[in-house]
């Protein structure tokens, strides 16, 4: 038996044993065959509800990707830098290549780790590596251990955060012997440095400068490194507690000067890499919950989204053919920015994303740039920026208004999706550009702009009714619930179970855009067919939409199912709208146990169900902006929900920490929102849970003027609920057990609830 199959069993048994897992987990072939989503059912049903601990021990974690190296890349750069340095998951090499098309876009050259006297790659033996792990649970400081030949071999790397550094991508690299147990113990590392022609070395002072073609490729501590021009390698052997530094340049500038590469300049280069992050995650929302793995992935994906910018564009990823824009995905991950309170930085990711195109998707492309641009501008009332960008949205405009059929008063033809071809009278765009022209009717009527409000208003409230009646024409009612295809046009089956197919897996994807448009209301029966539909007919696992198994010309995936991990977002959103707070809770946290590596929190377009081995599951071109994103907007909303439920396209509800986990208010917990902003302004929230003393408090700061309804809730742990509340002195309506009506609530408030059992 592996270590990873022994210490997964070992899980298994200590969580049965302590009461944790109320039945046993689903096999993985369980998990595949099965058309609904049987792990949500299993953690909806236990104590406490879902949780992270659940799903941990469900699958194998991410690890594979379709590489030479393997192992998944982790991306480093300062924040938005243009050049990315790359370190392979396992520590084994820095800004490895994998020399194959969908990798296009690749750069550096690469270096390998290797340790001991027989030369073995530096995390090889994935039963002997510890790690990675992000600095502090999230800063981009990785940290990895591997043992061999009895010593214990340590790596740390991050790119250096200064303009002069993120110019080439700089990358700080520190080998260390940790102090052995036995004297004696020596540690040989050898870095063997990729390609020809020969490299020149030069020493200056105590630095070693390694160039070729004039170009710089590394600069090293020369007390501590050997460099041996025959092989390309640097090597060092190292006593017990002794460590070697060095700077790798993924990209150098022909003027580009040696760095200072010792022990005291790489702590100088390390402590101004954690200032920079740690002042840029201060700008945003300040969120603290119970659950350090949540708070660690927030701020981690926060720090991981602006690594993947590349000056102002949001990319899609890095060191890959998705290394670019593209509306959808990027729209969601520039909101999210947006979301998590980096107002002028999404301000900055708005108007690339305005002159992306893509061929035969322009309604679709043309909806998501208006709804980004007003949802930016309910959240900011920053009125010069979207008069600055007048032209670039109108023209999007017009690309709806005069795009209509008169004889149907539909859209014409349009590509299904970005990967299938097939032209339809496409739902998701007729849905989505609805939804875009009353969006802007809204902001219209913010700006002062009166008539051409009213007019877009009523094209719009016209629009939606063809846009449902042809819906109503094409639903196919022979299976239960009701299918509900993207293509209006007759061309669609009904897909089931939805991810036998690749039509049905695209058809799983697409189909959330419309949930998203709210095209009909999140409460109507159309969505919550459509829910179900997803939850008994092959949509989810772990709350994350399925796809097909590999296939014909995707033979490189492993056996078994896909997961699709980063588009069921918009489903996930519309369960906490339709306040469906467990089932929100099952994507929330099958995303942050199975949809991103572990305690490095890097996602993908797609993964498989069944693993390569003990040790992992393949990855579809990590890193991933919109996975990013997935994992953010479903964090704010389970905090704070800024809604529009009388479906006027007004938001005129507040609801606070409505989605919670109840674990996180067992007594003595904490949870804190500071500076979130809404559609009424920004608001903080912090909650104090004293169950023992029979008793929760909060601090809520409401924005001027108030929303029409505000509403607190304390999801508290299975046996408690509030039996009464007061603000100022004044009793509070509760409903449910656990809701407070803050409704005539102004400016700060205090509040009390006396809890019982």
């Amino acid at each position: 038996m592996s270590r990873a199959t022994s210490i997964l069993g070992a899980l298994l048994c200590s969580l049965l044993a302590a009461g944790a897992l109320a039945d046993p987990l689903p096999t993985i072939e369980q998990v595949n065959a099965s058309v609904t989503d049987i792990l949500a059912e299993a953690a909806i049903r236990q104590p406490g509800g879902p949780s992270y601990e659940f799903f941990l021990p469900a699958l194998p974690p991410l690890r594979y990707v379709d590489a030479g190296f393997r192992v998944y890349p982790i991306t480093l750069s300062a924040p938005g830098a243009k050049v990315k340095g790359r370190l392979i998951g396992d520590g084994s090499q820095i800004n490895a290549l994998a020399r194959q098309p969908n990798w296009g876009g690749e750069v550096g050259t690469p270096v390998t780790i290797r340790v001991g006297h027989d030369r073995e790659v530096f995390g090889r033996d994935p039963g002997r590596l510890t790690g990675p792990a992000y600095h502090n649970g999230y800063l981009p400081i990785v940290q990895t251990r591997y043992g061999h030949e009895g010593a214990d071999y340590g790596e740390e790397v991050f790119a250096g955060t200064s303009p002069e550094m993120a110019e080439s991508g700089v990358l700080f690299l520190r080998m260390f012997v940790a102090p052995a147990k036995r004297q004696g113990v020596r540690g040989k590392i050898e870095l063997q440095i990729e390609g020809t022609p020969q490299i020149q070395n030069k020493v200056e002072g105590n630095i070693g400068v390694l160039r070729r073609d004039k170009r710089i490729l590394a600069c090293y501590d020369k007390t501590k490194w050997v460099f041996n021009v025959a092989r390309s390698t640097l090597t060092a052997i190292l006593e017990g507690g002794d460590a070697g530094t060095l700077a790798i340049f993924t990209l150098a500038a022909e003027n580009a000067r040696p760095v200072p590469a010792d022990a005291g300049a790489y702590e100088a280069q390390r402590e101004q890499c954690v200032q920079t992050w740690d002042r840029l995650l201060a700008r945003g929302t300040h969120i603290e919950t119970p659950e350090a793995i949540v708070n660690n992935a927030h701020r981690a994906l926060v720090i991981g989204s602006f690594m993947l910018l590349s000056g102002d564009d949001i990319r899609y990823s890095a060191g890959n053919q998705y290394a670019k824009l593209y509306i959808g995905e990027g729209g969601d991950a520039t909101r999210s920015m947006l979301l998590m309170g980096f107002k002028d930085d999404a301000r900055r990711m708005i108007p690339p994303l305005f002159d992306y195109t893509r061929k035969n998707l322009e309604f679709h492309q043309a909806a998501f740039k208006l709804q980004m641009l007003a949802h930016y501008f309910r959240l900011t009332r920053d009125a010069d920026f979207v008069q600055a960008i007048r032209p670039k949205w109108e023209k999007e405009l017009n690309v709806i208004l005069n795009g209509r059929e008169k004889s149907t008063g539909m859209l014409p033809r349009e590509k299904y999706c970005g990967d299938i071809d097939t032209m339809v009278y496409s739902l998701n765009s007729n849905s989505n550009c609805w939804r875009a022209l009353r969006d802007v009717s809204v902001m219209l009527a913010d700006l002062g702009e009166a008539n051409q409000a009213a007019q877009l208003a009523q094209t719009a409230a016209q629009y939606r009714r063809v846009i449902l009646d042809a819906l109503n024409q094409n639903i196919q009612r022979s299976i239960s619930p009701p299918f509900v295809p993207i293509a209006l046009s007759g061309e669609e089956e009904v897909h089931d179970p939805i991810w036998s197919t690749k039509m049905g897996s695209y058809w799983n994807l697409m189909i959330e855009y419309v949930l998203g448009s709210g095209v009909f209301r999140y409460d109507s029966p159309i969505a919550t067919d459509i829910c179900r539909y997803l939850q008994r007919h092959g949509g989810l696992c772990m709350g994350m939409l399925r796809a097909r198994a590999g296939e014909g010309e995707d033979k490189w995936w492993v056996p078994g199912g896909r997961i699709n991990d980063l588009y069921g977002m918009r489903y996930a959103i519309l369960l906490q709208q339709r306040d469906e707070p467990d089932r929100a809770l099952v994507s929330f946290y099958g995303k942050l146990a199975q949809g991103m590596t572990r305690n490095t929190f890097i996602g993908a377009e797609g993964t498989s169900i069944n693993p390569v081995d003990a040790f992992g599951r393949q990855m579809y071109l990590p890193p991933n902006s919109a996975a990013n994103a997935n994992f953010l907007w479903q964090l704010r909303y389970l905090l704070v929900q800024d809604w529009d439920l009388d479906d006027d396209g007004v938001p005129e509800t507040l609801r606070l920490l409505f989605a919670t986990p109840r674990a996180w208010l067992a007594d003595g917990k904490q949870i804190m929102v500071e500076r979130a902003p809404t559609s009424f302004g920004e608001v903080s929230v912090s909650v104090r849970s004293e169950l023992k003393a029979g008793r929760v408090t909060a601090d809520v700061s409401l924005p001027e003027p108030p929303p029409g309804h505000v509403l607190l809730r304390f999801r508290l742990p299975e046996g408690y609920k509030i039996t009464s509340a007061s603000a100022a002195g004044h009793a509070l309506n509760v409903t449910d057990g656990e809701t407070l009506d803050l409704s005539a609530q102004r400016g700060h408030v205090a509040v009390e609830a006396k809890v019982g059992e």
